[in-house]
């Protein structure tokens, strides 16, 4: 019987470094994550791949800005589900081309998607995350009077947009991404945690926001009765005393041991936090399983050799 795992890649790993940020770098970089997929595929996962965006949607961004005066700018809502796109075209093809090779007859397919947040949600009173280029005060100050922008001075260096960062709360498609898994596709979904977008009047509308790809992977794995959440980063295992001379890497731990090790704020939430939150979420409602690992670590993670693994 085959096993259902949600894979969630980030859109940093997708660039190496600073020397490596174009289209063609990214996908190479998606080519190398992409023969581990393939191989989980091989070991008998099925696997609904979710990823994030935040570099990609700030370079779109940044494009725009700099055509400012020939086109108009780019709704953010409209970055995320362009780069959803991109991101999708660039794991699909890389991974049919990778079951070509492993004369595996299986298709992975993309799919757009958009996640519901709360209008009300407390975010929108308090915009958090940064995207886009640095400003002058001039150029912040033109900004929130034509685009209703919210700006922030940032250390000195400038000024930056700040939009909001609600929690996720449905998933429009996830029935239809359950289906095409069930069906044996591969999908790819979520990307950038989802276009946010809100219910007015019985209708869906997009909104200049963007959700964690973490907590947004948390509730596809739940909507679609995953038995695994897997969640890449910089790291192969998480730790406790991160960076310090008794720093300590976890193999494996209790929904009450992270739980008290996050209450000790040894999981911070610009680092770590967020998927530990993440991953919790998800085996609070039903989840079986969470993995936390390197991109290079996936295949020997997922069978018990490498990663974090984290249990009811």
């Amino acid at each position: 019987m085959e096993r259902t795992a949600v894979v969630a890649i980030g859109g940093n790993s997708l660039i190496k470094d600073k020397n490596h940020i174009g289209l063609m770098d990214q996908l190479a970089t998606v080519r190398e994550t992409c023969h581990n997929i393939a191989e989980l595929v091989a070991r008998g996962w099925n696997v609904a791949i979710t990823h994030g965006n935040g570099p990609q949607v700030g370079f779109l961004i940044r494009r725009a800005e700099l055509a400012t005066g020939e086109l108009p700018l780019i709704p953010l809502e409209f970055a995320v589900a362009d780069t959803q796109g991109a991101i999708g075209y660039m794991i699909q093809q890389s991974l049919m081309n990778e079951f070509q090779r492993r004369g595996i007859k299986r298709q992975a397919v993309t799919v757009v998607t958009q996640v519901v947040v709360d209008k009300n949600d407390p975010a929108f009173q308090n915009p958090t995350k940064p995207i886009g280029s640095f400003m002058t005060r001039e150029e912040a100050e033109r900004h929130v009077k034509e685009d209703g922008w919210t700006v922030v001075e940032d250390a000195g260096r400038g000024w930056r947009r700040v939009v909001p960062s609600p929690e996720p709360k449905a998933i429009v498609e996830s029935a239809a991404i359950k289906e095409l898994i069930d069906r044996g596709y591969i999908v790819i979904c979520v990307g950038g945690g989802g276009v946010p977008v809100v219910e007015k009047d019985g209708e869906l509308e997009g909104i200049a926001a963007v959700i964690d790809k973490d907590y947004a992977s948390s509730l596809l794995a739940m909507e679609i009765k995953a038995e695994m959440l897997t969640i890449s980063t910089g790291v192969e295992k998480v730790a406790i005393n991160f960076g310090k001379p008794d720093q300590k890497e976890l193999d494996r731990l209790t929904v009450a041991e992270a739980e008290t090790y996050m209450a000790a704020g040894h999981f911070p939430p610009g680092n770590m936090g967020p998927k530990i939150t993440a991953i919790l979420k998800y085996l609070k409602n039903g989840g079986r399983e969470g993995l936390i690992t390197s991109p290079a670590a996936i295949v020997a993670a997922m069978e018990g050799e490498a990663g974090t693994r984290i249990v009811p």
